[in-house]
């Protein structure tokens, strides 16, 4: 009879981290997505928009993989108010040359949060400049330290910015940050000011109107914007597209739909029908990445399937090994 493996995320955390194995299985993601025939249906998405919720169903099948994960991830954004956390979900793991369920990973958004800050780490390592020294984040929540920690994996990081609007959240998180980083970490809610010495800017709220201008950014400077993953969600003023000298995308197909991109087309900033490249063809070397130490760069993150099925297969992988969770006869 089938077995299948009920892990929580308590059983995930023990063997599963944000470092280097887990930005490797990401990028390795990415670059299948440009050099395999990786199948990727467009993001299920279902907006409750009463109690400001969202949920988003994604998937990929990736050739050479054993598993494709199947991710439910709800969004409620006014669960802090009821002591809740704002995201939560599950990933399926289903065996690519039968279709049975092989894993359930019961992991309250943990792997997306894993998945999605060793993507911040991934886009830094492939655009920004190599000497980049000051980090600035806007946002002060579980991402803003993961993308924080992501990009000290990668780059020698000598300091950092938390911005929030409320002041007293950006200061928890810096403190936080430069305790677990052991770098100096401070905070402001002044949004200009935070990325005044900035060499990597990374926003990772679910703003809907722009937090940060395009005036606001020096030559040399690498964005990463992750928080805009939705078609009401706009974290970076569309001007800074078009303004960009690289735009770079996980997918242009959602980027276009979903991210900033989107926005920029709407304002006009950029052409409707402009084709840029994209995360993996970066990777791949089959498209070029940074050319300068002054260049502008922006990569667009609104989060693939391909990176549901690569981060499920690598803590399946692990759990097997330590023989974590419970075995059930299905």
């Amino acid at each position: 009879m089938p077995k299948i493996r009920i892990l929580t995320e308590s059983d995930l955390r023990k063997v599963i981290d944000l470092d280097m194995d887990a930005i490797a299985c990401v990028e390795n993601a990415f670059l299948a997505l440009a050099t395999k025939d990786v199948r990727m249906p467009p993001i299920l998405r279902l907006d409750i928009d009463d109690y400001n919720g969202e949920v988003d169903v994604k998937t990929a099948y990736v050739p050479g993989l054993d598993g494709f994960a199947i991710k439910i991830s709800p969004g409620f954004f006014d669960n802090p108010k009821l002591g809740l956390p704002s995201v939560n979900g599950m990933m399926n793991l289903f065996s690519s040359k039968t279709g049975m369920l092989e894993a359930v990973l019961l992991d309250n958004g943990f792997l997306t949060d894993i998945r999605t800050a060793a993507a911040g780490g991934v886009a830094a390592a492939h655009l920004a400049r190599k000497d980049s020294k000051h980090v600035t984040i806007y946002g002060a929540g579980v991402q803003a330290c993961l993308q924080l920690k992501a990009i000290t994996l990668i780059r020698d990081i000598a300091s950092a910015t938390i911005w929030a609007r409320d002041i007293g959240k950006a200061e928890a998180c810096a403190k936080k940050a430069s305790l677990e980083l052991g770098i100096p970490v401070t905070a402001t809610s002044d949004g200009k000011d935070a990325c005044a010495n900035a060499d990597i800017i990374v926003t990772t709220t679910p703003a809907r109107e722009p937090i940060l201008m395009a005036d606001w950014v020096k030559p040399g400077t690498h964005i990463t914007a992750m928080g805009s993953d939705a078609e009401h969600k706009n974290e970076i003023d569309p001007a800074l597209i078009g303004q960009a000298d690289l735009y770079v995308s996980d997918s242009q197909a959602q980027t276009s739909i979903l991210g900033e991109l989107h926005h920029a087309i709407n304002a006009g900033t950029v052409a409707k029908d402009a084709t840029f490249p994209e995360l993996g063809q970066i990777i791949a070397k089959s498209k070029s990445g940074r050319t300068s130490a002054d260049q502008i760069t922006v990569c667009d993150l609104t989060g693939t399937g391909v990176q549901d099925t690569a981060i499920a297969t690598l803590a399946q992988s692990r759990c097997d090994k330590a023989a974590a969770g419970v075995e059930i006869i299905s």
